[in-house]
């Protein structure tokens, strides 16, 4: 397989097998699945074509920030929730304390759907990241909602000694880390995604904001 090739479809199996799900985790995944398809056809949650792939190009990419969210995690916010990626997967799997943040109500409604038909005790908040009342999160997640200069000031105030934020990356990450590099010093690690080479995980474990910048 070439560089050009796609790869293959993921089936729910192989997402399974890779993650090493259990039964009971997949069907109820395949359950939020299956309400995410019947709201697709009513409004725009996802790429229309990416649904064609979707264990890969969302389910997998958002299990895969699983391995990054601290132990004993008992407060995860998922920023900018939109179709529940990553923030329902995450509570799918097991994460405790998921909050899903989300200011759009038709898609606040579909994620309150999709959260009952999965079996996930994950509460959402119809608001922006900016009306959140703020206090310590042990972990803070957000996909695809804004650049790391409009990010990181709306994670930021979560934030505290042993909390992390988790932040998928396309492959315009280089250019975000300079812009946002101007107004913040930040400490972290960066990984490479599972579902495309050229994307990074961000995990960020410490932030000051310098006023001098």
């Amino acid at each position: 397989m070439n560089e050009s090739t796609p790869p293959p479809t993921m089936r729910a199996e192989d997402f399974a097998e890779r993650h090493g799900v259990s039964r009971e985790t997949l069907e109820r995944l395949q359950a939020y699945a299956d309400c995410l398809a019947t709201w697709q056809e009513k409004m725009n949650l996802v790429g229309r074509s990416t649904m064609e792939d979707l264990w890969r190009r969302h389910m997998q990419d958002s299990a895969q920030l699983l391995r990054h969210v601290p132990r004993g995690c008992r407060r995860l916010i998922d920023l900018g929730s939109g179709a529940g990626f990553p923030g329902l997967v995450l509570s799918i799997m097991g994460v405790q304390g998921v909050e899903l943040v989300e200011s759009d109500q038709k898609k606040a409604a579909f994620l309150r759907a999709a959260a009952l038909a999965s079996g996930s005790d994950a509460v959402v908040h119809a608001c922006r990241a900016e009306d959140l009342p703020v206090g310590h999160a042990d972990a803070v997640t957000a996909r695809a909602l804004a650049p790391l200069n409009r990010l990181v000031p709306m994670v930021a105030p979560f934030l505290s000694e042993g909390s992390v934020a988790i932040l998928p990356k396309g492959s315009s990450v280089e250019g975000e880390l300079k812009a946002v590099a101007r107004h913040w010093h930040l400490w972290y690690t960066r990984h490479t995604s599972m579902t495309d080479p050229r994307g990074s995980i961000l995990v960020i474990d410490r932030l000051y904001h310098d006023p001098r910048l």
